[in-house]
């Protein structure tokens, strides 16, 4: 089927601009983990096309799937060696044909991710790039010469004709930000894995096959592209070196480039200007306010982005490295949500999230995995579901899956995980696993990459063969079986928050108004549009707590929803229980 894009948008009464992809609720899938239909320990399309019916029971609007481009795994296929196949182990290009058909038979439509600040090493771009330092795809990556080891002070593995890289960029994998090839006698820039190049955005060519590829997609029927790490692509003029003295790191250097919004704003006239879902993974920390307005500003001078991710909100608990962890509070995170509500009030769209495919899992995160994962699965919920923005939902998420209890390195499978710990046990910067375990448990990638939990049955029902990553060993208890069949489960709840957006226009475009700013572990605020309020209070505690409510919200309030059993009447003082949530019209 076809969807309407609706590219002018009625005003409503606050004058926002109604758009399919505001009033959508998007579920990410992760195909690795998601089903195995074939039974070699890997989840693939046809094992998606099997499970369409949970997706449209839930009430999802969209699907972001994952990359299922042919690739070498490098990095779980965010290396791609060809953007227009499919790799074998997810299945054929029929299959992802059918996926598209299935779902839009059940209205409901697809994202895809769009992975071009570089591709995998084994590109067709990248092997020619390599013959020779005249190769026709060579301008396609970022090469330099390096630099004599004996003129920097940095302690580097030196390169086979004594040099060190050309700057000192570090991969946010570990390690140097840059591969030497003994061949060419030149070094190229990996941001990332060693096989994951950086393509040269410079080049204009490199542009022209990203925009053809797009509209080979696009023409395929797809809705929309999720952006990775989309604010990588410009590069600094003369690639400088960090400056440590004042505070300028690696990720400084290359987020945000000089030249990346003509590139995106290029991608818009040429790509994107037809009402897609676009939404861009934008790195940094912070992600400045007037890069963000300009990224999703629908005007001439704006990029026209749906929406975008920013990672403030997830970095709050993140040291410098992997197995490094920060110190925070409920107001920190309310801060941090109430800056970017105040940002896109007038102008721009939000993205909702907790966890993806990069993040652990959120009720081990920001709530309580252990006596109320169950109450605390559902007030997250909540909290993405009522304020302004998209929510995305990850595979998972809707059964209030946890983080793994991982007990040795061999237990990951994340590059970005172990490549970083395994250069600095070598380097002796880590003692050894025991001395980052618990860290790496809280913040590992592969938190949210253990199977999706089906039922009961061996390997969660997942895949008939041993997974390509351990189960959680809490599938017996946790699966989607269980929560289907419990009426008061994570599941019914989610559908519940799903049904409840959609059907009430305060909760996609009312104004937002915090009201406990500074409170230590209640969230409250107000959802409105025209005459319509909501009210919505979370109690971020182990503990019951008290609130001292506005009299004007709760005098003649009604319960829209919540998480436990309802009380008796509503009065200006609310006894909340642990981890309770509730959402009121206020009248």
């Amino acid at each position: 089927m076809t969807f309407e894009t609706d590219a002018a948008g009625e005003r409503l009464p606050n004058g926002e601009r109604r758009r399919w992809w505001k009033e959508a609720v998007v579920y990410q899938v992760y195909p690795r983990s998601f089903a195995d239909s074939d039974g070699d320990g890997v989840g693939d399309i046809r094992g998606i096309v099997d499970r369409v019916g949970h997706l449209d029971d839930l009430g999802v609007d969209v699907v972001w799937l994952n990359p299922v481009y042919e690739s070498p795994q490098a990095d779980n296929g965010y290396d791609i060696a060809d953007y227009r196949a499919i790799d074998e182990q997810y299945g054929t290009m029929a299959d992802w044909e059918e996926l598209l058909d299935t779902l839009h038979d059940h209205d409901i439509r697809l994202i895809m991710d769009l992975v071009v600040n570089h591709t995998s090493d084994e590109h067709d771009w990248f092997q020619n790039a390599l013959t020779s330092r005249d190769a026709d795809y060579r301008d396609y990556y970022v090469w330099r010469e390096g630099r004599d080891a004996a003129e920097v002070d940095e302690t580097y593995d030196v390169g086979p004709d004594g040099e060190v890289p050309p700057n000192d960029w570090e991969s946010f994998f570990g390690g140097p930000a840059w591969a030497y090839h003994e061949a060419t006698g030149e070094w190229y820039l990996h941001l990332f894995d060693r096989k994951q190049p950086d393509l040269n955005w410079e080049n204009p060519d490199v542009r022209d096959d990203v925009f053809e590829m797009m509209n080979w997609w696009i023409e395929k029927g797809i809705d929309g592209f999720r952006m990775d790490v989309i604010n990588l692509v410009s590069k600094p003029e003369g690639l400088p070196s960090t400056d440590p003295e004042a505070g300028i790191r690696t990720i400084d250097r290359v987020t945000n480039g000089p030249r990346v919004h003509e590139f995106l704003g290029e991608m818009r006239d040429r790509v994107l200007d037809r009402g897609f879902l676009t939404v861009g993974e934008m790195i940094g920390d912070p992600l400045p306010v007037e890069h963000a307005r300009r990224y999703v500003s629908p005007g001439p001078d704006g990029d026209g982005l749906s929406m975008l991710f920013h990672f403030e909100h997830v970095l709050l608990d993140r040291g410098e490295r992997i197995w490094e962890t920060a110190d925070w509070d409920l107001t920190d995170l309310k801060a941090v949500f109430d800056r970017w509500q105040a940002a896109f009030a007038d102008e721009g769209w939000n993205s909702l999230y907790l966890n993806n495919h990069d993040q652990p899992r959120m009720v081990s995160r920001f709530g309580n995995d252990g006596e109320y994962r169950r109450e605390s699965a559902k007030l997250l919920g909540t909290l993405l579901h009522t304020l302004r923005g998209t929510p995305y939902v990850y595979q998972g998420e809707e059964l209030g899956m946890t983080n793994y209890p991982f007990e040795s390195l061999d237990d990951f499978r994340d590059v970005g995980t172990l490549n970083p710990v395994r250069t600095a046990l070598d380097r002796g910067v880590v003692e050894s696993f025991d001395a980052v375990k618990e860290a790496l448990r809280a913040n590992s990638r592969d938190n949210a990459r253990t199977p999706v939990q089906w039922s009961d049955e061996e390997h969660a029902g997942f895949s008939d063969a041993e997974p390509w990553i351990s189960v959680n060993p809490n599938y017996g208890e946790v699966n989607a079986e269980a929560e289907r069949a419990d009426e008061d489960s994570v599941y019914h709840y989610y559908r519940r928050l799903v049904e409840f957006r959609h059907e009430n226009d305060v909760v996609v475009y009312g104004d937002y108004d915090p009201l406990t700013p500074d409170h230590e572990s209640l969230w409250a605020y107000t959802r409105t549009l025209g005459d319509e309020r909501l009210f919505v209070v979370l109690n971020f505690a182990d503990e019951a707590t008290t609130y001292d409510a506005p009299a004007e919200l709760v005098g003649d309030a009604t319960l829209a929803l919540g998480n436990y059993d309802a009380d008796d009447g509503v009065d200006e003082t609310l006894d909340l229980r642990p981890w309770e949530a509730r959402v009121y019209r206020a009248r």
